[in-house]
């Protein structure tokens, strides 16, 4: 089966201030040689300690920033939807008006999203506050309120940075169960979690990355014990 997303030794460099002196800098690289696939109906799960690479690799798959070298193929006409806390939040506006607004933004039309406000209230269990400004929120208000906004969207891929993780149980569950009904009829997904029960519960492959190199690629049941064995006080 041909790829939907198809990474090839992709590598992001970060330039950043080194010394006292106007105009030295050093090199980051942040991921270094990055390949891997992803086909359609599947679930792949990213771990890796923090600052791994795990949330640039979203980055770049979303088309927020590009590689520095190699190349992220993409199936022409797939839309990547990266769910991520406070991502395309305005502050002031009300959760009602975000949920639109952002829907927007995901690449749905207005009146798709106002037809769809209600779902998305009683899907994030915000109460009153759906209709107050969302700097009033916690961080967990603000991953219900993504969470249930891109269900509607509903993009070919999902890519969902730590959002599963965050809030209380009972929410993480019905989300979970969400994304499995998605994996059902045949939608995609990339997961970040350091979850790794919502990592093998969901994923059907993980890739592992340390130092923004890819570790291993495989079968959560094979890859997740290891990962959690590994002594990382070396």
């Amino acid at each position: 089966m041909k790829p939907i997303i198809e990474v090839e030794k992709a590598g992001l460099c970060y330039r950043r201030p080194h010394g006292f002196f106007k105009g030295s800098r050093s090199d980051f690289w942040a991921l270094k040689d990055i390949s891997f696939q992803l086909h359609s109906g599947e679930t792949l799960g990213i771990i890796g300690r923090n600052g791994a690479g795990k949330s640039t690799l979203l980055r770049l798959l979303s088309g927020i920033i590009s590689p520095d070298r190699g190349k992220i193929s993409i199936k022409r006409g797939l839309c990547t939807t990266l769910l991520s806390i406070g991502v395309g939040s305005h502050s002031t506006l009300s959760g009602r008006e975000n949920a639109i607004l952002n829907g927007m933004i995901l690449g749905a039309t207005k009146r798709h999203m106002m037809e769809n406000l209600d779902q998305i209230k009683d899907f994030s269990e915000l109460g009153d506050f759906f209709e107050q400004p969302i700097y009033t929120y916690s961080s967990g208000m603000h991953a219900r309120l993504g969470f249930a906004t891109a269900l509607q969207v509903d993009p070919d891929v999902l890519l969902i940075d730590e959002m599963l993780s965050v809030g209380d149980k009972s929410f993480r569950d019905k989300s979970a169960a969400a994304l499995r009904g998605r994996l059902k009829s045949g939608k995609t997904a990339i997961l970040v979690s350091h979850d790794s029960g919502t990592i093998m519960d969901l994923s059907n492959r993980v890739v592992w990355i340390e130092h923004g190199e890819i570790v291993k690629i495989g079968d959560p049941k094979v890859i997740m014990p290891e990962y959690e064995k590994k002594d990382w006080s070396h």
